[in-house]
Parts: structure tokens; sequence; C-alpha cells
């Protein structure tokens, strides 16, 4: 609750190389009790945000939209500190060692916007769940196409918690929080189902395209 944002409305990264890194939540944050496991590893979660932690999120969202671009580029650079291992799936950045070239390098500065988009999508369908979800699934779905594992997606969400957490000073509570755990709690959980059932898609036509090539290479009997 990192990577190709890819969905109905989000266009892929080009910054992001064949191990494309991702958007996500940290383990720690915990899971829900009713979530329910699927036999290829993902989870079937619903959305566990009242309306009253919704409203949390749109009117803190509405502060730290307005220093969007900051916002993305503090994600990124505090991921990047924590786990230094995500900054080398980035081809066009990743030999790039001092973090202050870092913070003006453009393309980092464009990825993190990506992010902060797809946040921003998120935050505008709390009341469209069906839309919410698509949303997320599509985005795990280019995950696996990009080679991008969901051990990847459990990172940005918790820096992005841990960023804006100065930024909103005494209007971070408690309460807001836990209302955007529990957002970022929902993504990662359908990004992660989105993932597994590509992955499973794209086993299925490797199977079948190898069985077609060795049909095709065994001659046939006179």
């Amino acid at each position: 609750m990192g990577c190709a944002l890819s969905s109905p409305d989000v266009t892929s990264d080009p910054a992001v190389a064949e191990g494309r890194p991702c958007l996500a939540l940290e383990g720690g944050l915990g899971s829900s009790k009713e979530a329910r496991c699927l036999g290829n590893g993902g989870t079937l979660e619903p959305l566990q945000l009242s309306e009253a932690q919704k409203t949390l999120v749109r009117e803190s969202w509405e502060v730290l939209h307005k220093d969007i671009v900051r916002v993305g580029i503090i994600v990124f650079i505090r991921l990047f500190e924590t786990h230094p291992e995500c900054k080398d799936a980035f081809f066009l950045f990743r030999d790039i060692e001092d973090l202050q070239q870092l913070q003006m390098n453009k393309e980092l500065q464009a990825h993190g916007l990506r992010v902060m988009s797809f946040v921003e999508k998120s935050v505008a369908r709390l009341d469209e769940e069906g839309k919410l979800e698509l949303l997320a699934f599509e985005l795990g779905r280019s995950h696996c196409r990009y080679r991008a594992p969901p051990k990847y997606y459990e990172y940005v969400g918790a820096q992005f918690i841990q960023a804006v957490r100065p930024i909103l000073k005494e209007e971070w509570t408690p309460q807001v929080e836990k209302a955007w755990e529990s957002l970022f709690r929902y993504l990662v959980a359908t990004m992660r189902r989105g993932f597994y059932e590509e992955e499973k898609a794209t086993e299925a036509r490797q199977s079948l395209s190898a069985q077609k090539a060795g049909a095709a290479s065994t001659p046939s009997k006179a």
C-alpha cells in the first residue's frame, strides 16, 4: 500500500530495469485476519477502511498532494537507504552513490511521481472498491511481466508512512497512520494476487508453447 505502474490508466516507467522494484507495504505492518489465502500464494482481502478512515486518508492526501514530487523523492531516498539492494533494479540511476545527487536525478523524480500517481488514483477510488481492486490487481500483473517478485512489495508503503509523518506534523495522528496502513495492506494483498495469477497464466502459456514446439520437432511416421 513501487516499478512500472501498469494499470488501466497508469503507464510503465522506463527508469526501471528488468528486475523492476515496487510499490508495497512492509510485512511488519501485519496482515488482516480476514484475508483468505489463495492456492497460488495470493490473498483475497477486502478493503477494510471505515468511512471515518477514508475521510482521514483523503484529508491527509490533500495536504501531501501539494508537495507530491518531494514526497516521491523522499520515499525512494529512504527506500534506498534502508534497502539499498532495491536501487540495483533501476538501471538509469543505480550507479549514483551520492544521495544528494540522486535527489536531483530526473529519472528518480519521474519514478517517484509515478508511484505517487498510483497512490493518488487509489485514494480517488476509495468509494469504488471494484475499480480500486482492478487498479492494484493490474499493477501486480505488470510486476510479474517485469519479473519483480512480491518480496519487493514489502517496502514502499512503510517508507511512505515514515516520509509523510514530518510533513503532516501534528495532523499525523495514530488514527491517520492506521488508516494509511490499512489502505497499503489492501493494495499489497491485491497486487500480490495479481502477480501470482499472471505468473500462473504465464507458466501455462510457456508450457503450451513448449508442447507445440516439441510436437513440431518430432518427425512424423510414414
